[in-house]
């Protein structure tokens, strides 16, 4: 059997929608299936024995026409079996509908009936501690076979090369694998997903003061200056512990030094997932407009924390939708003093 998996998007999404993948050939280990992604998202997958074949979505092929359906008529020359569509959106739609498979599986919308043969729906609640995306995700695969019992953690693969040249790289930076070593999410992807400079700067005065720590930072290299104006707030003895030189040189590279920290503590966002997928333990900070639910995956109260503005003022939120309060999102960044989180992350930081 040949089997599609499709998820455009971030890094997140991507990991998050790996398990289809895993579940699959735990279903049909005889099966050929290849992801469609992104490529800049390719590194979260690399090396993961249930894909056998990455499929790369081009930038040219959106923004040619031409190119696209080029594209298109690729995938329906491969003549796949079954096609699982996590993404849902007009460009996953498209590849649906060419793809020519017995058997195309996606979300339940309103002209969805008329491109997969089985539909269904988001979850809007779940029990289990995996989290909204996750289960989704997870549903495409039971409308396959809803009896069978599902794994719902992501997983990262490491070559025991690029585990070794993590170690190496903190080695080389006079970094003591022997103390605590704390991976900073210092950034989100957007300034709507960044939790303010000042506030960062204080939480890391804190981390140091109670763990005497090493910090690392994340970001990529186009946000160095925003990664220095955090350093230059945080206090002269934190300073000390930070190593801002220290910037991987990939993704991979990324991945390579987590695994040898003892957890990662910041903004939500991919680094957080491959974290969780690395089974690092995480402390997250949740944009003030996105849907924690969603995305606090796995979390345990111990090891996997989370923390979001609604947690400490949820009169400010109701029933407002993520689009509504993505308008007020740098607004009620400032509501989200690091007061309200310094116990939560002194119990953390105990454990």
């Amino acid at each position: 059997m040949k089997i599609l998996v499709i998820q455009q998007k971030m890094i997140g999404d991507v990991l998050a929608s790996s398990i289809i993948c895993n579940n699959l050939k735990t279903m049909y280990p005889k099966s050929q299936i290849d992801y469609l992604i992104y490529p800049f998202t390719q590194p979260v997958v690399e090396e993961n024995p249930n894909i056998d074949n990455l499929i790369l979505f081009k930038d040219e092929y959106r923004t040619s026409k031409k190119a696209f359906l080029k594209f298109l008529l690729s995938i329906r020359k491969s003549h796949y079996d079954l096609v699982l569509d996590a993404y849902g959106k007009l460009e996953s739609n498209l590849i649906v509908a060419f793809s020519g498979a017995k058997t195309k599986i996606g979300f339940q919308k309103s002209y969805t009936n008329f491109i997969y043969t089985k539909t269904t729906n988001t979850v809007s609640h779940t029990d289990s501690n995996a989290g909204l995306a996750i289960e989704s995700r997870l549903n495409l695969v039971r409308a396959l076979d809803n009896s069978i019992v599902l794994n719902a953690k992501p997983k990262i693969f490491l070559t025991e090369t690029e585990i070794e040249n993590g170690k190496k790289i903190l080695q080389n930076h006079n970094i003591d694998l022997s103390q605590k070593i704390y991976m900073i999410g210092v950034l989100g992807s957007g300034t709507n997903k960044t939790y303010p400079f000042e506030y960062m700067a204080k939480l890391l005065d804190f981390i140091v003061e109670e763990t005497n720590a090493t910090l690392l930072f994340n970001y990529m290299p186009s946000q160095i200056k925003e990664a220095k104006a955090i350093y230059d707030l945080c206090q002269k003895e934190t300073q000390k512990h930070i190593k801002i030189d220290l910037i991987p040189g990939s993704i991979r590279e990324f991945l390579s030094i987590t695994l040898h920290c003892n957890a990662l503590i910041g903004n939500e966002g991919g680094a957080v997932n491959m974290a969780k997928a690395l089974d690092i333990p995480t402390f997250t900070i949740f944009s003030t407009w996105i849907k924690k639910e969603s995305w606090n995956s796995f979390e345990n109260g111990s090891t996997i924390v989370s923390v979001h503005l609604k947690d400490f003022k949820p009169e400010i939120y109701g029933d407002k939708s993520p689009k509504v309060m993505k308008k007020e999102a740098l607004n009620l960044y400032q509501l989200f003093t690091p007061s309200l989180i310094f116990p939560m992350l002194k119990k953390y930081l105990k454990n």
